[in-house]
């Protein structure tokens, strides 16, 4: 019998759906603790811990239960040689993209400088900056991306999109590559970040790419901690070439008590809540995973040298 553990924090409701979704497949939880399993076929887990995996010998297969994979590729005890699949979409599409919406109405129509007047007791109406003249950047247009960058295309704002390789979107204007990062930098007044954790975004936005901004831009970053120099955001804003920024991942989490970051007057922090996995469609994709591991069909797998 085809055998699957999970480890998830949720871990019981996810075994409950996939048990209704596979009949046939034994289905466990990791709850049991090290040494009490064996035979697993496939691990469908969120940042499993290093001795579960070190474990599990004679996997199959791996489903991450998320879209970001560089927790679980860091891991040291990560075998090599087993295909790895992630969730892709999965339902946090939609919830990201109000996510973003939020963050880029915020800055376009001040709520920032509108919280510092209230503070300050004052009353005055700021004149109204069109959607047209608010220009975003989306870096990273996977299914994600691309999903945030139509949505706000559809809301009214002229959207600008960033990938490695080239890409086209409906009423979305495509760069990519370093020159295409620059370009869209430079024209853009509220940055979304979307891209995978990986050695080569890491830090991605550092002090060489925030000077490129025009100022008094904005920064709103849903996506992974590892993109943003952190020290390199402080100094920007500190300096007022950055506006105001609305983060919602960290390289480590839950952020520390002592980051300089809870206590800035310019950040919004949220505790990575932009994209919420929905139960339903992510037990649909972790089943249709595991049907297509037992039956040999192709499917889009992670490749670890180049992180997503």
């Amino acid at each position: 019998m085809t055998r699957v553990l999970v480890h998830h924090d949720r871990a019981d409701e996810w075994c409950d759906a996939l048990a209704r979704r596979l009949p046939g497949v034994e289905i466990l939880t990791s709850e049991a603790g090290v040494g009490q399993h064996r035979d697993i076929d496939y691990l469908a887990a969120w940042q499993p811990p290093a001795e579960l995996l070190a474990e599990l010998d004679r996997l199959k297969g791996i489903i991450n239960l998320g879209a970001g994979v560089d927790a679980l590729l860091n891991n040291p005890a990560l075998p090599r040689d087993i295909p790895i699949v992630k969730l892709r979409d999965a339902g946090m599409a939609g919830p990201i993209a109000d996510y973003v919406r939020y963050g880029v109405l915020h800055f376009q129509r001040d709520f920032d400088r509108y919280a510092r007047q209230q503070a300050a007791t004052e009353w005055r109406e700021r004149p109204m900056t069109d959607k047209a003249d608010w220009p975003v950047g989306v870096l990273g247009l996977g299914a994600i991306g691309a999903k945030v960058a139509t949505t706000l295309a559809a809301d009214g704002f002229p959207v600008h999109g960033w990938s490695r390789s080239p890409k086209q979107l409906d009423d979305v204007t495509c760069h990519h590559g370093d020159e295409g990062l620059d370009t869209l930098l430079g024209q853009i007044r509220s940055l979304v970040l979307l891209l995978p954790g990986t050695a080569a975004t890491r830090h991605l936005i550092d002090a060489r790419t925030l000077a490129l901004l025009p100022e008094g831009a904005s920064l709103i970053n849903p996506g992974r901690g590892s993109l943003i120099d952190e020290h390199a955001l402080l100094e920007a804003l500190d300096a007022g070439q950055l506006r105001g920024a609305l983060l919602d991942a960290f390289p480590v989490e839950p952020l520390p008590e002592d980051s300089p970051l809870w206590r800035h007057p310019r950040i919004l922090i949220t505790p990575h809540m932009a994209g919420p996995t929905p139960l339903g469609d992510a037990v649909d994709q972790v089943a249709e995973a595991i049907r297509a591991f037992e039956s040999g069909t192709p499917q889009p797998t992670i490749d670890p040298d180049a992180g997503y």
